[in-house]
């Protein structure tokens, strides 16, 4: 586990000291701060709450009218509420495995959800959402990727498992990273595992190799 562990304003903060691309962000902690996010955000711009996961509370602001609504489903959740760039591209999550130099980022899952709304209801609740992995990308993108995944894993002292979001940008394919969940799922379901099975790695043989380096 890492100290950032889904406090995702403090992750970003991590990341910008590494020089690692993440999208342009704002601490929102009342209403009035609100005011100045279309100059420092623009639009369309996300609101989400930063000590939460599973895509709750998070809504994307198109205009200045919409922002107010947003800040107040995201407040429910957290004291402050985190604003952040909105990158239009396609969504990757990189599953990591180890610790420092041995850890090793795993092939790289993209995520197609209808209408590009990868929230609450598609990820648990329809079957609409497509899953490829390994995601299609020219060699030389896939190993930026997962080396710039690695290196935020390795930024914020993560060992164990983890599994990094992120996102490239479709104008330019410049790559952003989003966040880090610290405690993914482990069902035969769920992303890692998926990611694990592309290298012929069993579920129980991941079971077993994540029990084994807990134990070192």
């Amino acid at each position: 586990v890492c100290s950032s562990d889904l406090d995702k304003i403090y992750t970003k903060r991590i990341w910008q000291t590494h020089a690692i691309s993440t999208p342009a962000y704002a601490v929102v902690k009342n209403q009035d701060d609100l005011d100045g996010l279309e100059q420092c955000l623009g639009f369309p711009m996300i609101l989400k709450p930063p000590h939460e996961g599973s895509t709750i509370g998070i809504t994307k602001v198109n205009n200045r009218e919409e922002l107010l609504a947003a800040y107040q489903t995201a407040a429910k959740f957290d004291d402050v509420v985190l604003a952040e760039q909105f990158i239009q591209g396609r969504e990757l999550t990189i599953a990591i495995l180890g610790k420092g130099r041995e850890a090793k980022a795993l092939p790289i899952v993209e995520i197609i959800a209808p209408q590009g709304n990868y929230d609450y209801q598609n990820k648990y609740f329809t079957d609409d959402t497509q899953y490829v992995c390994p995601a299609d990308f020219p060699s030389a993108l896939t190993e930026k990727i997962q080396a710039m995944a690695v290196a935020a894993y390795n930024a914020l002292e993560c060992e164990g498992w983890a599994r990094v979001d992120a996102l490239v940008r479709e104008s330019d394919q410049q790559v952003f990273l989003l966040e880090i969940n610290t405690s993914p799922g482990m069902t035969g379901h769920s992303l890692v595992p998926m990611a694990a099975r592309a290298i012929k790695l069993s579920y129980e043989d991941l079971c077993v190799q994540l029990i084994s380096a807990a134990s070192l």
